[in-house]
């Protein structure tokens, strides 16, 4: 029983390939770098695997289907309901308007601490024609870069090499629309400031536009988040950027699909009522929502038999996202159908990952010597002595750059 996982060497950088034996939870080997001919090349010097548990990287099924076509591959149940969440949040983003006008629509909205202002300023205009920030530039111009690669033939691995990114990242750019990523990003600020945005309007239309006096006059209404949030608010009021405003703050994509993710019996009230809003305001939330909440228990159950039926209703009834999804299950269905019916997971390979995790930003140095022997490498323990380390400290093969350790301290060599 053989798992297989990726770690890095260097986020969004370098990457190898970690194998683990299942049954002990013990790692096996480390390899130089994640492709598939590298890990074929591994299968076939050391054959025996019968059941291979892996997430869903296409790569690592490649070469296990060429090197060890006999064994059986499980696909990580947590990566499949990490995939679910990603097609259920791009739904949610999709659909952002809808919640946006129920909210402006709704005349029984609570009312704010803070009073609403009688005149709030204009919507947002059209994409087109809101002033160029750097932000949006940054976004649009990567956008149109990383497509113009990507039908050139370049691959994602050798896009995120390009831009420094990690491969989930370019997947992003290429899978959503550009309209989207530029909401999405304009969306990240701090939350604090969204219960005082409408007395901000209110004040910036009166004349003031003063952030620091603004500021002030906030923080004796509660407000503690600092004067950044307030000065980069005021800016994007100048530049004619700000979003939209309703009756309440509009929940991010982010944390509705949180709520639809997660059990309903964890959610509290004022959650569960925000959730309930959202499916009034958007069908195909609503449906986004009751989908996931079926496939999530049939893989927390393992009803691997119930799958198929899943599919075709996500396929016939399904927003696109999720559409895409039940089509992405059917390209790995023996994989996704044994991970959704066997006890196998990934979960032990993933608990080294986060031992690596944790070593690697410590326990990393660059060869210096020239020589192609591992660079040495050192750390310190919690009272500053330098202490040597298990022997078990590093697998990797010669000629690697890099060292990374199993031990939380080790000494130079």
């Amino acid at each position: 029983m053989l798992g297989v996982d990726d770690f890095a060497f260097r986020r969004s950088r370098t990457y190898g390939t970690i194998l683990v034996d299942v049954e002990r939870s013990a790692p096996v080997d480390l390899l130089a770098d994640r492709t598939s001919e590298t890990l074929a090349a591994w299968l076939t010097a050391h054959p025996g695997a019968e059941i291979v548990c892996r997430d869903r990287d296409s790569g690592y099924s490649r070469a296990i289907k060429a090197a060890a076509p006999d064994a059986t591959e499980v696909a990580d149940r947590w990566h499949l309901l990490q995939n679910l969440s990603a097609a259920v949040e791009k739904t949610c983003h999709q659909h952002r308007a809808c919640l946006h006008k129920y909210a402006l629509d709704d005349v029984d909205a609570p009312t704010p601490a803070i009073a609403p202002p009688t005149t709030l300023l204009p919507l947002t205009p059209p994409l087109d024609n809101i002033p160029a920030t750097p932000l949006m530039q940054r976004v649009s111009e990567r956008y149109a870069e990383i497509h113009r690669l990507r039908e050139a033939t370049w691959t994602i691995s050798a896009i995120a090499r390009r831009f420094g990114l990690d491969r989930k990242t370019v997947r992003r750019y290429l899978s959503n629309d550009l309209d989207m990523l530029i909401a999405s990003a304009r969306d990240r600020r701090p939350r604090q400031i969204d219960p005082y945005r409408p007395y901000i309007q209110q004040r910036f239309t009166d004349g003031c536009t003063n952030a620091t006096q603004i500021y002030r006059e906030i923080r004796e209404h509660g407000f503690r988040g600092n004067h950044q949030a307030v000065r980069l608010y005021v800016r994007s009021l100048r530049g004619g950027t700000a979003a939209t405003e309703a009756s309440r703050p509009i929940p991010s994509p982010r944390k509705i699909t949180s709520w639809i993710m997660r059990p309903r019996d964890t959610l509290s009230d004022d959650e569960q009522a925000q959730l309930d809003e959202a499916r009034i305001a958007c069908p195909d939330i609503a449906t986004a929502c009751d989908l996931a909440r079926v496939f999530t228990g049939l893989v927390r159950d393992r009803r691997g038999h119930l799958l198929a039926a899943w599919v075709r209703e996500a396929e016939t009834n399904g927003p696109d996202p999720v559409r895409g999804f039940a089509g992405f299950l059917r390209q790995d269905w023996d994989a996704v159908l044994a991970g959704m019916t066997l006890v196998y997971s990934s979960g032990v390979v993933e608990g080294h990952v986060n031992r690596l995790r944790r070593s690697s930003g410590r326990c990393t140095a660059g060869d210096h010597s020239g020589s192609c022997a591992p660079a040495s490498c050192c750390d310190r323990d919690r009272c500053g002595r330098v202490v040597h380390a298990p022997a078990e400290r590093s697998i990797l093969r010669e000629g690697t750059a890099r060292v990374t350790c199993w031990g939380n301290a080790v000494d130079r060599q």
